[in-house]
């Protein structure tokens, strides 16, 4: 993965009609935030985007929320959507940093060459009053996704045990910190409370100012905080691998590139039958 991983609104505004650029909604968001990211897609968007669902593009042999499919899978959702892995892919989203680095990510991971998060999100782009689309959206130009997938770049449950014992990597956790230290119950039913033992918070606005990502050298700052050098191997995590995206964001923009994403997160770890949960 590059360094060159966020596009500022007026960059990426010079791009909209290029042929050779794709612009992909990937808004999602929890119950809390009484928003629908395919409704609100459906109502306005950037000219031409196109909306990747994550619940959609899945793995559909788990429960678990919004696990990675496989390349297989990936290759055909994708090339429905008119995506290929050697043009440019601009991820947006609602408010600009909250599920657009996981479909970041999850192009990434899969062979995309050349992916970038939109600075500011959609809504940013509306107060700016840059160009938008309404009505129905034309259906998709389908073209050739060629996956090339990344499975270093990938936790599994099996994993992070290990590595509780192991300490070969610091496990980071997005969520917030309440929910982190089991005071707040988690907003999927059923979870238990807690974090992986001998993770560390770092609740992904940490790293947010005025709704965007830190520049590198605060973000640097932050991450040497907590002990992790460029060199020192991570596993980032979150509630179901959705905000864990941000903190791989983080890492990139830095470039710290020894870095996991814990796909099943706190969906898989919290579940009652699951592994030792700390609280503190």
């Amino acid at each position: 993965m590059s360094n060159s991983n966020i596009i500022s609104q007026m960059d990426a505004v010079k791009l909209v009609g290029d042929e050779n650029v794709s612009f992909v909604d990937g808004s999602w968001y929890l119950p809390a935030h009484n928003r629908n990211g395919a409704e609100e897609f459906l109502a306005m968007r950037i000219p031409g985007a196109v909306y990747f669902d994550i619940d959609a593009v899945a793995d559909p042999e788990t429960d678990l929320p919004h696990m990675l499919p496989s390349p297989e899978q990936f290759a055909q959702a994708a090339s429905v959507l008119g995506l290929s892995n050697d043009r440019k892919i601009i991820v947006y989203d609602g408010p600009g940093l909250f599920s657009a680095p996981r479909v970041w990510w999850t192009l990434r991971i899969m062979g995309a060459r050349d992916v970038s998060v939109l600075e500011g999100g959609f809504d940013t782009w509306k107060a700016n009053t840059l160009p938008v689309e309404t009505g129905n959206p034309n259906p998709a130009m389908a073209r050739r996704f060629v996956t090339d997938f990344e499975p270093e770049r990938v936790a599994g449950m099996q994993l992070v045990e290990r590595n509780i014992s192991d300490a070969e990597a610091v496990v980071i956790d997005a969520r917030p910190l309440a929910r982190f230290e089991g005071r707040d119950p988690e907003p999927r039913p059923g979870l238990r409370s807690g974090h992986i033992p001998g993770s560390k918070a770092l609740p992904f606005t940490m790293l947010l100012s005025e709704g965007k990502l830190k520049n590198p050298a605060q973000l640097d700052e932050v991450f040497n905080n907590l002990g992790i050098s460029r060199d020192t191997a991570v596993i980032t995590t979150c509630g179901s691998g959705v905000s864990a995206a941000i903190l791989t964001l983080a890492l990139e923009e830095t470039g710290r590139t020894n870095h996991r994403l814990y796909d099943g997160s706190w969906a898989e770890w919290g579940r009652p039958d699951g592994p030792d949960v700390e609280t503190s």
